[in-house]
Formats: structure tokens, C-alpha cells, sequence
């Protein structure tokens, strides 16, 4: 039996505590060798589910120092991602890191050199890579001609803990940054070519988070196939729950778009299940007969593989164990990691400087 992998759990939020949960549930591969987070609320609170029985600590450096970890889980503001995650492969670790990499192309750039440098796994946390229905909706996307028009929000109406929790994500990033990393990827999957341009909006819509700050973003984004795509994400108590779930795409030959009518009615986009939630898949057909009508109903694909969120980051743990023990060629997963955040990078600087953005 292969031996356990020492694994060191940094930051005890929302994308921690899951994959914490993750690493508790798989405890014939991984040993949880400390908690880390700056305030002992979060991390106290998570280790009390543990029975208290694993290490805590406030500083970073010290856990590394003293722990000696094989693995390296960094789920922190993503101003830290890059020093955290090369600190951690200059240790010996392999990383897991949730997304983006970095907060800037540069420090992602010097991540992923580091990664090859050292010979270190590094596996970025894009969950709706192992989303069933997520692989299935790129796939049928696939499935409808060039060019694609991608449309895809996530805005997330937030108030109490959760908006501050948003406040403190909005002194490191943008909404457009920290979500839109995710279905850019997407996108750039289901065109499988290469982005030229982008073209982004924004707006301070709250009064109480600091001057320069925006809550909403909107990108549009040009691929060298002709395909186009936008996305918009905002966050505050302001924002509206009407549609703030659309996950659809349209090709020549027709569209397929994702339904999820629990995650998209009222009060809903606050719970961090729905923001993977699919229910079914609906695919039309634009063909037509002879007669000019459509030559095919409407097909619903329902999904009976629905993983919630802590389900989702256990898969995502099994993808960094067999890239650890099959030492797996993780140079196209590197490269998505880039691409997305090249692009939404692209999408704040267009906003800020009010010209599109050629790549």
C-alpha cells in the first residue's frame, strides 16, 4: 500500500473546509498534518468537526517549516496564491491550489515555472472539470458547428457574513476575476481555439467597499473561430436574483443550454451548492423538415450524477492523488490555467483603460 501523503490545509473558508472534508474522508491516501488560517475562529471551528484533532496554525511559514508536508492544499485570498504555492514546492510539496493561480499573469507565469523547475504536481481547483454534467454540456456543445456564441452569469445576491466575506474577496480580486476563471475555461474548452480580444464593463455599486473597487463586471470575449462569449458576475446585497443563473450556448446547428430551475429561483444564488447545480441539460435541434419546421422536438437530458459541493472537492482530490501517484502530464491542464486567467485579467484591464484588449 502506498504510503499516506502528509497534507497541510491552507485556509479554513468556504473552498477549505471542503477540501479538508475531503482529505478527513480519504484517510487511507492523505493525513491532514496541520490547519492554517489567520484567525483562529475559522480554524478552530473547522478542527471541531475533526474531533480537535489536528494541528492548527496562524502563520503559513511556520506550518511549512515544522510540518514538512508532502501536499500543500492553499484555498486563501488569491493575492497570496503565488508565494504560498512556490514557497510550498521549494519545500518539497506538490499543490493543490484553488483558482485562479495568481492574481496577475507574471506570478502565474512563475507558478507554473516553478511547478516544471521542480517537478512538483500542481493541480488548479477548477471543479466543473469534474462536474458530470459540466463535461456533458461542454461535449453537446461541441456537438453544434462553429462558430458558438456562449452566454454565462453567475451574480450572487449577498448580505450579513456573506457580503462581508465578498468585501474581504474584493480587496484581492474582482468578481470577474474569481468566477470568470471558471467559465472562460469552459468556453475555451467547448471552441477549443484560441481567444483574441476582450472587451469588459464594470461598476461600484456598493458604498461601503473602498474607492476603485468594482462588485460588477461584465466580459466579451472574440476567439480566432469566429465564436463569441460573455459573462458577467457581481456580489453585493443590491444585486438581483431574476436570471442570475444563465448557462447557455448556440451553434448553426442549434444550442444546449443548462436548466436548473431550483438553483435559478429566488434566493438561491447565495448557496454555493447552486453555482454547479444543473438538474437537466436541455439540447434543440435547429434542423427542419421540408415543410420549415423543426424536424426534431427538444431534447432533455437529465442528470442523475449531481455531486454537491463537498462531493465535488473529494473529486477534485482524487484528480491530485493520481497526478501524484501516476505522476501525470499536467502541461495542458497549466496551460487552461493561464489561458482563463489571461483573459479575465484582459476583461479588468479593458474596463479600466476603456479600449478592448487585443491577446
Amino acid at each position: 500500500m502506498a504510503k499516506k501523503l502528509r497534507v497541510l490545509v491552507v485556509g479554513c473558508g468556504h473552498m477549505g473546509t471542503s477540501h479538508a472534508r475531503a482529505y478527513h474522508h480519504m484517510a487511507d491516501d492523505f493525513e491532514i498534518v496541520g490547519l492554517v488560517a489567520r484567525g483562529a475562529p475559522s480554524r478552530q471551528r473547522l478542527n471541531a468537526e475533526f474531533g480537535g484533532r489536528y494541528a492548527e496554525f496562524a502563520l503559513y511559514a511556520d506550518a511549512l517549516t515544522r510540518m514538512k508536508p508532502d501536499a500543500v492544499c492553499i484555498s486563501t485570498y488569491s493575492d497570496t496564491h503565488a508565494a504560498y504555492a512556490v514557497a510550498a514546492m521549494e519545500a518539497g510539496a506538490h499543490v493543490f491550489l484553488e483558482k485562479p493561480v495568481a492574481d496577475n499573469l507574471s506570478d502565474c507565469e512563475r507558478v507554473l515555472a516553478a511547478a516544471r523547475r521542480l517537478n512538483r504536481k500542481l493541480i488548479v481547483g477548477y471543479i466543473l472539470h469534474v462536474h458530470p454534467s459540466w463535461k456533458k454540456f461542454t461535449e453537446l456543445a461541441r456537438t453544434l458547428g462553429k462558430p458558438l456564441v456562449m452566454r454565462m452569469n453567475l451574480n450572487q445576491q449577498s448580505s450579513g457574513a456573506n457580503w462581508e466575506s465578498h468585501k474581504n474577496l474584493l480587496r484581492s480580486t474582482s468578481p470577474i476575476v474569481d468566477c470568470g476563471v471558471h467559465y472562460v475555461d469552459v468556453m475555451c474548452r467547448m471552441t477549443g481555439a484560441r481567444p483574441v480580444s476582450v472587451n469588459g464593463i464594470g461598476a461600484r455599486l456598493a458604498d461601503d467597499i473602498a474607492p476603485g473597487q468594482i462588485n460588477y463586471g461584465h466580459l466579451q470575449v472574440t476567439f480566432d473561430d469566429g465564436s463569441i462569449g460573455w459573462y458577467e458576475a457581481g456580489w453585493g446585497p443590491m444585486m438581483s436574483e431574476t436570471a442570475f443563473f444563465v448557462k447557455d450556448v448556440i451553434g448553426p446547428k442549434g444550442c444546449v443550454s443548462i436548466v436548473a430551475r431550483s438553483a435559478a429561483s429566488a434566493g438561491k444564488s447565495s448557496d454555493i451548492d447552486s453555482h454547479t447545480k444543473t438538474e437537466s441539460l436541455r439540447l434543440h435541434h435547429a434542423a427542419r423538415g421540408a415543410d420549415g419546421k423543426f424536424a426534431r422536438s427538444d431534447e432533455l437530458i437529465d442528470v442523475t450524477d449531481e455531486p454537491d459541493h463537498d462531493e465535488l472537492c473529494l473529486r477534485e482530490q482524487e484528480v491530485f492523488l493520481r497526478a501524484i501517484r501516476d505522476d501525470a502530464d499536467l502541461s495542458t491542464h497549466w496551460q487552461s490555467a493561464l489561458d482563463s486567467l489571461r483573459i479575465v485579467l484582459a476583461a479588468d484591464q479593458s474596463f479600466r483603460e476603456g479600449r478592448t484588449v487585443k491577446l
